[in-house]
């Protein structure tokens, strides 16, 4: 698993996996991107949502912004939200229905990536699309995002991308989540496209394995260097959002990092290097994070009798 080596000064050396992970993501997140543009449909720009930022700079086609997803753009895991539409027709059973619910119930008090449920969660979603057709899920992920995503869409986080977009830059998806997944919220969103994790598929059918490892961590730096490089841009004129501290390698490589809802290790690595900080989470300012332990502990048993409870009501 990733350490925290990643917090010290210096980069260290990306890992064959991680090179061939991000390099795999951004080969599909380039192709898709070309296959959104084509299509028709246009995202309304939100409200006004609070203060805007300095940055972007209007123009400026050297420049792209790079969101991570999961409690970036949006609240919660996207994976265990795919997983409960996939429960739903019938692609698996409830026992594993209950282990994505605890896994949602951690991810939200806990606010943080914890790289062994996020891990089981990949596995479990591997397991079940195994044999079935890309473009099934593709079909299927656009039933899913109108029925549990869009709601959980936080409108500021919305709003910067949109002020990337209205300056006339890119704006990528960058995700551990797979990347079909993600496809379908960027173009949703009207985003150019998605770095996500690429699933293995013969002949259109998934085969169950990866290619490469989950777009995580310094994977995820890997990806957004490849797809830079294949865009022309420069990365000290591009900007990168995410909530967690396992997004640092990401952070550090461009210009104009931010800090969206972000973990008391971010937030603690951000104040140090004056990156700038958005906190839109309900009752969390920017100058508060975290659960008081025992506050911690009836939130986690609470979800945990929720997951009981619902997996005695689909009985």
């Amino acid at each position: 698993m990733i350490g925290f080596g990643w917090l010290a000064p210096r980069r260290r050396p990306a890992t064959a996996r991680s090179v061939l992970a991000g390099e795999a993501s951004a080969e599909a997140a380039r192709k898709t991107s070309l296959e959104l543009e084509e299509l028709e449909e246009q995202v309304p720009a939100p409200g006004d949502t609070g203060e805007e930022p300095e940055f972007p700079v209007v123009g400026d086609d050297k420049a792209a912004a790079f969101f991570d997803l999961d409690n970036t753009v949006m609240q919660g895991a996207a994976i265990f939200h795919f997983g409960r539409g996939l429960y739903k027709r019938k692609f698996f059973q409830r026992r594993e229905l209950t282990r994505f619910a605890w896994q949602q119930a951690w991810f939200r008090i806990a606010g943080v990536e914890d790289p062994e449920h996020m891990q089981d969660a990949r596995d479990s979603a591997l397991s079940i699309v195994k044999g079935h057709r890309v473009s099934e899920l593709m079909s299927i992920g656009e039933e899913i995002y109108d029925e549990y995503l869009a709601e959980r869409i936080w409108p500021g986080t919305r709003a910067l991308a949109q002020a990337h977009l209205d300056a006339g830059q890119k704006v990528w998806l960058v995700t551990a989540a797979p990347v079909e997944i993600a496809t379908v919220i960027a173009r949703r969103l009207g985003l150019t496209g998605a770095l996500g994790t690429v699933a293995e598929s013969i002949g259109g059918v998934y085969t169950g394995k990866l290619v490469g490892e989950p777009l995580h961590g310094p994977a995820k730096a890997e990806a957004v260097r490849a797809l830079a490089s294949g865009e022309g841009l420069e990365l000290g004129r591009c900007a990168a959002y995410s909530d967690s501290h396992n997004d640092i390698p990401m952070l550090s490589l461009v210009g104009h990092p931010y800090a969206i809802n972000p973990d008391a290790k971010l937030r603690k690595y951000a104040r140090e290097r004056e990156w700038r900080l958005r906190d839109y989470r309900t009752g969390r300012k920017a100058a508060k994070v975290g659960i008081p332990a025992a506050a911690g502990v009836g939130a986690v048993a609470g979800g945990t009798a929720a997951a009981i409870a619902l997996h005695r009501r689909r009985r």
